[in-house]
């Protein structure tokens, strides 16, 4: 089990470091498409924003999320966007102030959570780690959609074990979703880190599941987390399978919660990865 704390520190590292990114850009580079269909840069923070508070809200009124997820099966198709095209129609300096108020906000409720308390979402219930992991993921995962609209690359560190584990615990969900049966028998999944972030077993991994599982996957942990928040599309990473199951998991994972999403196209040739 995750020590919330700690997840919630590199939550806090990963909301700075986008934060940085964002926070000096002009009022042009707030309007730059994303990769996101119809989503500029502003239209990813707007999102971050509105999801948070969705978090806090679940956190401190339980009662007022449920409704707030009633309101959202009325439009399954539509609230995610909605969220994000009112917050991005504020002005560039209001929209900061509200996701950095909504990061802090949600810090101070999950870390004054009592231990064991699981929180509604869009998915399953969750607990405080488990909320602040999907927070994290999806901080990262939008970040990868600012930092590709800007033409950045950026350094991956070890805050990728987190969206590589909630990508690893979601297998399940990615067929249930689908209308799938998920598959009985357990997996491997076995990533190499980022330089410098490896284990400290001696593996030089970052493994899940057992060592003699006949479904494997293998690959890069950037990679991984690539694929699992469809921010890549399966042809263009290293990331292998071994096994039908294993095989077509990588046609579908997903790390969210929601619809299943349509992923990336693969990219055309010469297209820089």
């Amino acid at each position: 089990m995750s020590d919330p704390a700690a997840v919630l520190d590199d939550l806090r590292a990963e909301g700075d470091e986008l934060d940085q990114l964002v926070g000096a850009l002009s009022e042009k580079q707030w309007s730059l498409a994303t990769p996101a269909p119809r989503w500029t840069v502003a239209h990813q923070i707007a999102h971050l924003a509105w999801t948070d508070t969705a978090a806090l809200l679940s956190v401190t009124d339980p009662e007022g999320f449920a409704a707030e997820v009633r309101e959202a099966l009325n439009a399954p198709e539509r609230f995610v966007d909605e969220g994000a095209e009112a917050g991005a129609a504020l002005p560039v300096d209001e929209l900061l102030e509200w996701w950095r108020d909504g990061r802090e906000q949600l810090q101070r409720a999950l870390r004054a959570a009592p231990d064991g308390v699981r929180f509604p979402w869009y998915g399953p219930p969750m607990g405080g780690a488990s909320m602040a992991t999907g927070r994290l993921m999806e901080t990262w995962a939008h970040g990868q959609d600012i930092a590709d609209a800007l033409g950045v690359r950026r350094e991956p560190t070890a805050r990728l074990r987190h969206v590589a584990r909630i990508g690893v615990r979601a297998r399940g969900y990615a067929f249930a979703v689908r209308g799938l049966t998920p598959p009985a028998e357990e997996f491997r999944v076995e990533l190499t880190p980022p330089d410098g972030h490896a284990c400290g077993d001696g593996s030089g991994l970052w493994a899940y599941g057992p060592e003699d599982a006949r479904q494997r996957v293998t690959g890069p942990a950037l990679d991984f987390c690539l694929l699992v928040t469809q921010r890549a599309h399966r042809d263009d990473l290293a990331v292998r399978a071994e096994g039908a199951d294993a095989d077509r998991w990588l046609d579908i994972a997903q790390a969210f919660a929601g619809p299943a999403g349509a992923g990336r196209e693969p990219k055309r040739d010469g297209e820089a990865r």
